[in-house]
Formats: C-alpha cells, structure tokens, sequence
C-alpha cells in the first residue's frame, strides 16, 4: 500500500492523475472584475435614481446580482476534480464534487478498457472507463487539448501495466 494525499493506495501507483476543470478567470481576477462591475453598477444607480428613473436602478441591481450569480456558479462547479490511480493491481477513480461528496470506483486494470469517443471536428467528446459490469466517465468537464493529452497518458498506463504481466 503507498500512500498520496493522505490515503492509502493500493501498490506504487504507475499512472497518477489529478483531473481539474480549467478556469480563466483566477480569484483575483474575479475579485477586481466584481469590484469594477460594482462600481460601475452603484454609479449608473445613482444617475438614475437622481433623474427619478428608480426602475431602471433595480434593473442594473438585478443585472449585477446575476452577473454575481453566474460567477459563483461558476467557480463552485471548478470545485470538481477526479483523481486517477493505475498500478498493476487497480486502476481507482476518485470523483470530488463541488458538495464535497466523493465517489470512488475501482477496475482491475487487466480487464478495465478505456473508450474514447471522437468527433471529427471536436476531437474527443467522452471518455469511458468499463469493467466487471461497471463504467463510469472520465474527465467530461476536461477540454479538448486536455482530453487529448490525458487520453493518450492513460492509454500508454494501461499499456505499461498490462505488458509486465
């Protein structure tokens, strides 16, 4: 049994892969983007309110809250992650959702086959893991290059552990 992050794993891990989402925008970027957009917001408020058009003034505090809303939907759903493990004895996918719930499936990973699912214009579009009646998605919320890449390490794992039978 090894040990990462703090739980045990089945053998020295071959493959080891932490999936998660990409976001542009980094914590302080929201913060100075919501701090400009509030300004901005409470100045066009305050215009409009003087001129006596008090309706408009709600419409850009409902305007600035969903624009809020949307953010931190945003940044909640990144919470996600998946971890993958292959050694020559199992093949784990641990699955973190933004609730903090967790979720973990484990393969044999001399029977586990890895599906890949390509469109011609998009490149990858999903990833399977099946198994022993079992299967369970891959990174759905990876882009394209990242799909790519990830695919293609997880294909050479599988190869490595399966050729030092």
């Amino acid at each position: 049994m090894t040990e990462i992050n703090g739980e045990l794993i089945p053998d020295h891990p071959v493959f080891a892969a932490e999936l998660v989402p990409h976001r542009s925008l980094g914590r302080k970027g929201w913060r100075v983007l919501m701090l400009l957009t509030g300004v901005l917001t409470i100045a066009h408020v305050a215009v409009f309110l003087v001129s006596g058009a008090w309706p408009v003034a709600l419409f850009f505090g409902l305007d600035f809250l969903l624009l809020y809303g949307a953010f931190y939907l945003n940044y909640r759903s990144g919470l996600a992650r998946e971890e993958v493990y292959v050694s020559r004895t199992r093949l784990l996918v641990r699955k973190h959702r933004p609730s903090g719930q967790s979720s973990e499936i484990g393969f044999n990973p001399f029977r586990a086959r890895f599906d890949v699912q390509r469109h011609q214009e998009f490149g990858i579009v999903s990833m399977l893991l099946s198994g022993e009646g079992r299967r369970t998605d891959i990174g759905s919320f990876l882009n394209p290059d990242d799909r790519e890449s990830f695919a293609k390490a997880l294909t050479g794992a599988l190869a490595t552990v399966k050729r030092r039978l």
